[in-house]
């Protein structure tokens, strides 16, 4: 077998268009194919937050808020915990256990202060339950034997937006490897009542994940917002100068740690979104399993920006994409 460096005369190197071929390489990043379903859009998912990308007759299913006399809101919520199959590279689908149907499920968004009630319908196959990263009462945990919501039934949360940061949520019944790893997780961001912060321009919500498709309890595909290659199919389109904020997650399960890595740029981070001070300022950031960070970027200039994890397999595996920054 000849090496990728072999000079043989069956491909003598003067006959190898070497600039094409890595041309052709960085062009054609990802796998092989096209996605057969748009039952999930990771470019919409994105910026939808509060079931902010359905018309109102149709979000008023999910979504209530409602002003209160101290200037918080109400913020009422169904979560439906649903069994469906979902498409995670281009033709390869997972038995996935999801939140209304989709993995991330949706992403919640409140005020710090603000009261939240989220009635969770189990309407899967298995015990389900919704526990939230943040301050709440023991009976709001969803953590414990006798928390466990039985397929049929529902149960409802409630709790004040508490600290202010970007969190996620996810099932805690057991195991809590198998239903985070099938797919019952999502993002939960609470703002500050006071920001000091410079304001962003665009936000963007992204939860880093994996999927163990042949079940052998480690991941074969990797991804951000749940499709392989999903931002190389199509670029996240943003303006240079403008201030990009991204709510980053980790909620990879059978790796104990993910990483963000952006080219040819830096940003701030605010680890875990709980101070109005970013903590540094750099190209690459660590988390482990349920840690999450925001994340300031301003790109200097216009282009492709390549932005993925430091551990090459998982960026191999999906866990890959693009900014094209414009004017």
């Amino acid at each position: 077998m000849l090496s990728a460096c072999s000079t043989g005369s069956q491909f003598p190197e003067e006959s190898l268009d070497i600039s094409g071929l890595q041309e052709l390489a960085q062009t054609q990043i990802g796998a092989t194919g096209e996605y057969l379903t748009d039952d999930f859009d990771p470019t919409e998912f994105l910026t939808t937050w509060n079931f902010n990308n359905l018309e109102p007759e149709e979000r008023a299913k999910f979504y209530k808020e409602t002003d209160l006399s101290d200037g918080t809101k109400l913020r009422e919520y169904n979560l439906i915990a649903i069994d469906k199959e979902i498409e995670v590279a281009p033709g390869v689908f997972y038995p996935a256990w999801t939140y209304n149907g989709q993995v991330p499920g949706p992403t919640i968004r409140a005020t710090e202060g603000d009261t939240m009630k989220i009635t969770f319908i189990n309407s899967g196959s298995k015990p389900h339950t919704v526990h939230f990263h943040g301050f709440h009462s023991f009976d709001m945990d969803g953590a414990m034997s006798e928390q466990l919501v039985l397929p049929g039934d529902e149960f409802v949360y409630e709790f004040k937006a508490d600290p202010f940061g970007t969190h996620v949520y996810h099932c805690h019944s057991f195991p809590v490897s198998q239903h985070i790893s099938k797919g019952l997780y999502g993002a939960y961001i609470v703002d500050p009542k006071v920001d000091t912060r410079p304001v962003p321009d665009t936000e963007l919500v992204m939860v880093m994940n994996g999927f163990d498709v042949n079940f052998d309890g480690a991941n074969e595909i990797y991804a951000v917002n749940t499709r392989a290659f999903a931002y190389n199919y199509e670029p996240i389109e943003v303006k240079a100068g403008e201030l990009v904020r991204i709510h980053l997650s980790n909620m990879l399960e059978f790796d104990l740690i993910n990483s963000f890595h952006l080219h040819a740029n830096f940003f701030d981070e605010y680890k875990t979104g709980t101070k109005l001070e970013p903590g540094q300022f750099t190209d690459t950031v660590i988390l482990g399993q349920a840690e999450r960070s925001i994340l300031d970027i301003r790109f200097r200039e216009p282009g492709m920006f390549m932005f993925h994890p430091h551990a090459t397999e998982f960026a191999e595996l999906g866990w890959m994409g693009l900014f094209k920054v414009t004017e």
